[in-house]
């Protein structure tokens, strides 16, 4: 038998096969196919016989075990007469449903409905020899010990010598899993667990047993940081791991609290949402949108394995919850939770009636501003101190999670960094635990948490664990410094990996204490925008600047005489060397933007312009990018306000005609420029990003041309560059078709304010093209766009020559009319919506002329500032755009 240990690691996944077509199954399945991955998802076979029969149930046994069939051969039968099967119902229907379901998960799990294409419905009894092609096998059945020993059993003899196996468990002992397994199959399994929904949440835990090979591990790690954009911890083998042993104790805690206070489930929410710096949902809401079922199965994982928790009596299902089970009140899924809505009003329960009440309610004014403090020991010391129940109810809650994650950290985790990190990825946190307490003072707070175990008010009399009030934490005052994070079981300071795939990240966030992620090089900055570079290099981590920090980000930087000397040791933001990164990044000038959502006002065109003729004269390329998102939210009409007050449209002119020639000097820049995008790229964010020579986008990109919903058209040059690439689109593949037939889909698009729901989307709406790359880790965008960037220079790239390009015309301009009243008359659209619409589409069929007539972008811009000018006299577009900027939702009218 070959030595496991001699079985070399995949460098490379580049096939999956998921087993187990239920909700987070199908979803991890979407998510590999996001990313380009071809994946087989596996699940039971249809009974062949008709069902609900004996037959059924045992071909479900023989094809998967007893305690498989068991659970599953109820939902394979409801599924099959859901579907009107027959009694041969397709052998792999249950995976088939699965990707059907997918389209109508909200939110999507698919990037594109598209994406679905790349996944291969199979099942059990008839394709386990598809596995042999697969590098990757993730296996997420239901949670119970027995139904994946069955799985195991089944599919081991199939499994790749070189493929990795991996458990999406949420907390079941991964050492018992691997037990189940051949010997030369134990190398090669970990866990791998997602958190809901894969898609969105970028938390995985990574967690091995005492036979995984390490090499396994890191080239997993690559795998889902680099590929499926994913944030990985590793963790212990232990109950629930880190994000759900720490998290799901938070909320029993704020359930304890929320009771012994008598306060309702609403005002809990406002308290423990983004006023806490967690997640806006808060606690129970969030628990409504998990699954109360979820929660409580993880809840009951927690009672049962483990006995000896200090905070062990805390670990039941709280009565009020159970009573929701009971009563069949699972939360979102079912409608009714703790949470229910009836038409437009969200109520929310009682629990002293058991009837839903309206809801609303908000925290006391005092406890408010205190929560306001920007400074962690002020607001910490405020609450503390505080007599008032609400502040009192936060302060109990803050001291649980610090209590409880001092006692388990060694246990849990190999450092503070994983716990920390944790919090933050799988639940919202703005800081995790441990660092809040680092950051709102280390000593006073561990006094506060003993002084109240010794009162007897903390949940648990166990005391603080020994590291957290002497030795080198103590000393340190925290668990992060520039040595890394503490770890307990070590008694020692860990740094961060330093595996490659870390290396491409620029400006990854770091916790409290830990040293910055990037030390660039500052260029020039203005009051709106920062023009810098990567090191010499690449990025790197260092020492904090004294130049200031690069917007969005808690990145130290440099002006050029601090770097011009400086050290050639930094490293980069996993502890590599610069010389382990790409070089040739310094010549490229990054611009970032200074401005609340990255709005685009006159204070940063001048400085996308600033940039562009320093990019042209000292550098190689120009990258317009953001450190944080979004790439730009669009035009800040706060600060067009004044103009207007003063002079009305005509005041607004020089403004639009600035943005204007912004985005055509872009177009025609002699050296290339990027725009690297991740978040909302909407309005003049999209037109800048447009007349760039190449776009690199985050998977999570949202794009598009929104103004009609202010009552404006497109202002920026948006409306020119979509008549002049419908003409190029024409040209190219359908040269005897109707220049109207391409235009159309652009007309749709702006006059719908439709925005992409990924990149995958926005290269489908024609915001993104075939040559633009699309990048699955936020953190490496700006490592490929300045790569990108630099390729193009080096391969002699040369604007193109801006040409006279047909438009279709005054008759396209009649037949688009035609189809908006019929939209109006219907009732889909209001009589001023169409008339809004009918300027979008006289500007992108390029005014009254004879279809086929050739126009040059200056005509095209005089049409954008006629139609843009003409709408901002309206009433209603004032109306609107005065309603959006008091409700930040666009006004009807």
């Amino acid at each position: 038998m070959q030595n496991p240990s001699s079985i070399a690691i995949p460098r490379h996944i580049r096939r999956v096969a998921v087993c187990g077509a239920g909700v987070m199954g199908a979803q991890i399945a979407a998510h590999c196919a996001n990313a380009g991955l071809p994946v087989i998802l596996f699940d039971l076979a249809s009974p062949p016989a008709a069902p609900g029969t004996a037959a059924a149930a045992a071909g479900a046994a023989k094809t998967t075990g007893p305690a498989m069939a068991a659970t599953s051969a109820a939902k394979a039968t409801d599924t099959a007469k859901a579907t009107g099967a027959a009694l041969r119902a397709p052998a792999s229907a249950i995976a088939a449903q699965a990707l059907a379901r997918l389209a109508r998960l909200k939110p999507a799990a698919l990037g594109v409905p598209q994406a679905v294409e790349a996944i291969r419905p199979a099942n059990y009894e008839d394709d386990l020899a598809l596995l042999a092609g697969c590098d990757l096998i993730i296996e997420a059945v239901a949670e119970r010990l027995d139904i994946k020993r069955d799985l195991y059993h089944r599919i081991a003899p199939h499994v790749a010598a070189h493929a990795l196996l991996a458990s999406n468990t949420s907390g079941l002992s991964l050492a018992a899993l691997s037990d189940a397994l051949p010997e030369a199959l134990r190398t090669r399994f970990c866990g791998v667990h997602f958190f809901n929904p894969p898609r969105y949440m970028p938390l995985v835990e990574l967690i091995p047993t005492a036979h995984t090979r390490p090499e396994l591990l890191d080239a997993l790690e690559t795998f889902l940081v680099g590929r499926l954009g994913k944030s990985v911890v590793r963790a212990h083998d232990t109950p629930n791991f880190i994000g759900n042993r720490i998290g799901v104790f938070g909320i029993l805690s704020v359930f304890h609290h929320t009771q012994a206070f008598g306060l309702p489930f609403d005002l809990v929410d406002d308290l423990t949402g983004t006023r806490l710096g967690r997640a806006r949902s808060g606690t129970f809401r969030t628990a409504d949108v998990v699954g109360l079922d979820t929660l409580a199965h993880v809840i009951r994982t927690m009672q049962d394995q483990l006995p000896d928790d200090p905070f062990h009596a805390c670990f039941g299902v709280p009565p009020v919850l159970q009573g929701l089970l009971d009563a069949g009140a699972l939360g979102q899924k079912t409608g009714a939770g703790f949470y229910k809505k009836e038409g437009k009003a969200i109520l929310r329960l009682d629990p002293a009636s058991g009837q839903y009440v309206a809801s609303g309610a908000r925290a006391d004014d005092t406890v408010r501003a205190m929560l306001a403090l920007p400074d962690p020991a002020e607001r910490l010391a405020a609450l503390h101190a505080s007599e008032h129940p609400q502040a009192r109810f936060v302060w109990a809650v803050l001291r649980d999670a610090f209590h409880y994650s001092a006692l388990h950290l060694g246990e849990i985790a190999a450092s503070a960094r994983e716990l920390d990190s944790a919090m933050r990825w799988g639940f919202g946190h703005a800081l995790g635990p441990l660092e809040l307490w680092q950051a709102a003072g280390w000593q006073a707070v561990a006094g506060w948490i003993a002084d109240d175990i010794a009162a007897g008010q903390a949940l648990s009399s166990a005391p603080l664990p020994a590291w957290v009030t002497q030795g080198p934490v103590w000393q340190a005052q925290g668990v992060h410094g520039a040595a890394g994070s503490f770890s307990p079981a070590r008694t020692a300071w860990v740094p961060r990996s330093r595996l490659p795939v870390y290396a491409r990240q620029v400006g990854a966030e770091r916790l409290v204490g830990e040293p910055p992620a990037l030390q660039p090089r500052i260029v020039f900055e203005t009051d709106a925008v920062l023009a810098w570079t990567l090191p010499a290099g690449g990025a790197a981590t260092g020492r904090a600047g004294s130049s200031g920090t690069v917007p969005g980000s808690s990145v130290a930087a440099t002006g050029p005489s601090d770097t011009a000397g400086g050290s050639s040791t930094a490293t980069g933001p996993a502890g590599a060397s610069v010389a382990d990164i790409a070089t040739a990044t310094d010549d490229v000038l990054i611009v970032s933007f200074k401005t609340k959502m990255h709005t685009l006002g006159p204070a940063v065109v001048d400085g996308v312009l600033q940039a562009l003729e320093r990019a042209e004269r000292d550098f190689a390329a120009l990258v317009v990018g953001q450190l944080a998102e979004p790439f730009s939210a669009g035009a800040d009409l706060k600060a067009m306000l004044p103009a207007f007050a003063s002079g009305g449209p005509a005041a607004i002119e020089p403004l639009q005609r600035a943005m204007q020639d912004m985005t055509a000097r872009l177009a025609s820049a002699q050296v290339p420029v990027v725009a690297a995008l991740a978040g909302l790229a909407l309005g003049g964010g999209c037109e800048l990003a447009l007349h760039c020579a190449r776009r690199v986008a985050h998977f999570e990109t949202w794009m598009g041309l929104v103004e009609v919903g202010m009552g404006l058209v497109p202002g920026g040059g948006g409306l020119a560059w979509a008549a002049r690439r419908a003409a190029e689109l024409q040209a190219e593949a359908a040269p005897d078709a109707p220049l109207l037939a391409v235009l159309k889909r652009f007309m749709e698009t702006i006059a719908t304010a439709r925005v992409s729901t990924s990149a995958l989307d926005a290269r489908a709406l024609g915001w993104l093209r075939a040559s633009d790359p699309i990048v699955m880790q936020r953190h490496e965008l700006l490592h490929v766009a300045v790569r990108e960037a630099r390729q193009m220079a080096d391969a002699g790239w040369h604007p193109p020559v801006a040409v006279p390009f047909p438009v279709a015309g005054r008759d396209a301009i009649a037949t688009l009319r035609a189809q908006l009243l019929n939209l109006q008359v219907g009732g889909f659209i209001s009589e001023y919506d169409a008339h809004v619409a009918t300027e979008v589409a006289r500007v992108l069929c390029g005014g009254d002329l004879d279809p086929g007539s050739r126009v040059d972008t200056a005509w095209m811009h005089q049409r954008e500032r006629e139609a843009f000018l003409g709408l901002l006299a309206h009433p209603k577009t004032q109306a609107r755009i005065a309603g959006f900027i008091q409700t930040g939702k666009p006004v009807r009218n």
